[in-house]
């Protein structure tokens, strides 16, 4: 059984940071592919960001380029999102997702349609 953990979020001030981390079980996690979504209160959830299983692809949503940047690291099974300049409206709960089919391509963010999720991570900015 799949079993995704986040960790790192919490309340900051704009223009701060917060490191992201999931930490992933149950999956022969350099297989897959992984992603970052999150969903604001009120709102559905979005795509963040989405890492090849390799590290070599990265994708992101326009509203975090040049500010977020997600890597991963398949020694330890972890995937984390290092967000840098965070804004109001970057608050929200931060979900860890991990695609279902080994080694697909290209990224999509519909390849997390039927994805494994983590519990969420709230993230506060303030203004």
């Amino acid at each position: 059984q799949v079993q995704l953990v986040e960790s790192g979020g919490g309340l900051v001030q704009a223009g701060d940071s917060l490191r992201l981390s999931c930490a992933a079980f149950g999956l022969s996690f350099s297989r897959y592919s992984m992603g970052w979504f999150r969903q604001a209160p009120g709102k559905e959830r979005e795509f963040v960001a989405t890492i090849s299983w390799s590290g070599g692809v990265t994708n992101y949503a326009d509203s975090v380029k040049g500010r977020f940047t997600i890597s991963r690291d398949n020694r330890k099974n972890t995937v984390s999102l290092q967000m840098n300049s965070l804004k109001p409206e970057d608050t929200a709960v931060y979900y860890c997702a991990a695609d279902r089919l080994t080694h697909r391509w290209p990224l999509s963010t519909q390849n997390y349609a039927n994805a494994d999720w983590g519990q969420g991570t709230q993230v506060t900015v303030s203004s």
